[in-house]
């Protein structure tokens, strides 16, 4: 196989170039009709050393950020709340860090377009076909356990005319 690069010959299952030290892995997947794996994350966004490199040195400024605030009178009481960003850029960065390493070293990789999720078929298989759903009875009455409204207990106490309408509160 010859590098793409440089041109240089190297064995076919060589993973890297010897003369310029280009990756061959995708020239090898080519010939053998193997497909490239693209790594993408959550999102459908390519995944990319670069990317990875910001997301880690965005982490590191929220970081130095809010230490530079905690040690001064400006951010005496919300700097803490600037290592929510921190961590979460440096743990996103390491996360593609070790996406990518695993890819350069040919292992697999599963993003998480690519996992799937397995099926039990005996179970589906086992249970019968339901055509139409069916309420559960309760032999609880709910109407019970429904305390009355504050009005009504209120009308209670008043007194009430000949004619059915309340008037005023008894006297006592």
């Amino acid at each position: 196989m010859f590098c793409p690069k440089c041109g240089q010959q190297n064995p076919e299952n060589g993973k890297f170039c010897r003369s310029c030290g280009t990756d061959l892995g995708n020239v090898s997947g080519a010939i053998s009709n193997q497909p490239m794996q693209k790594l993408v994350n959550h999102k459908g966004k390519p995944i990319h050393w670069e990317g990875a490199f910001t997301k880690f040195a965005t982490g590191v400024a929220f970081l130095i950020i809010s230490i530079a605030l905690a040690f001064s009178n400006t951010g005496r009481g919300w700097w803490f709340w600037l290592l929510i960003p921190a961590f979460g850029s440096i743990g996103s960065a390491a996360a593609q860090y070790f996406q990518l390493r695993r890819a350069e070293k040919g292992l697999p990789v599963y993003s998480p377009v690519d996992i799937p999720k397995p099926v039990d078929t005996s179970v589906v298989n086992a249970l019968p076909p339901q055509t139409q759903w069916v309420s559960p009875e309760s032999k609880y009455r709910t109407g019970d356990l429904v305390p009355s409204s504050v009005t009504e207990n209120t009308t209670r106490h008043l007194e009430m005319d000949t004619e059915g309408k309340t008037m005023t509160l008894p006297k006592k």
